[in-house]
């Protein structure tokens, strides 16, 4: 299988099903989110070291794949198409964010990002599946789009959030509190 095709060099890709859209379309751009979360958290992956947190952030990939795959197909095809999501994969999330919050310090000025490769790689994340969930939030405004896909991506952000305070305690690397100006 070749990687290219030619078929894009016009500025046009096909969603699940086949339907042509331009590259610019909201749902390419939304999936291009998720997939560049996914991405980044490739990444986030190879910098830490805990292989339980490598497990399960290969479990979340595993996961946006899902998403991108539900979001990539056209409303009619979505509809035989579902995501792989279950409650419980927003439950593992929630309980991963009880266990870490559980040994860290209490939380009581917003934190500044920073402070080492793999916490300020995680933050990135994290501020992409913002990214992410406001673009799908957006698409299902005009698209059929799963809910349990936006709460999963609300979620995961939460989990990032905590994991880079989990990653910064376990390299005993110090908070930067935000104080405001003045």
């Amino acid at each position: 299988m070749k990687i290219y095709t030619k078929t894009g060099d016009k500025g046009k890709t096909s969603l699940l099903g086949g339907t042509r859209v331009s590259k610019s379309d909201e749902r390419i751009n939304t999936y291009g989110t998720v997939d560049e979360l996914n991405s980044f958290l490739g990444l986030v992956s190879d910098l830490d070291s805990d292989l339980g947190r490598k497990t399960f952030i290969q479990a979340i990939q595993s996961r946006l794949f899902t998403i991108g795959s539900s979001l990539a197909a056209e409303t009619e095809s979505a509809k035989d198409f579902k995501p792989d999501l279950e409650e419980n994969d927003i439950l593992a999330l929630e309980q991963s964010i009880d266990e870490m919050n559980e040994l860290l310090p209490e939380m009581r000025n917003f934190i500044i990002p920073g402070g080492h490769q793999l916490v300020s790689t995680t933050h990135i994340a994290r501020t992409i599946c913002r990214r992410a969930e406001r673009l799908v939030i957006k698409l299902s405004e005009t698209e059929e789009i799963e809910e349990i896909i936006i709460r999963y991506l609300n979620r995961l952000s939460d989990y990032l959030f905590v994991l880079a305070r989990k990653q910064g305690n376990d390299l005993k690397i110090k908070e930067i509190p935000w104080k405001p100006k003045g």
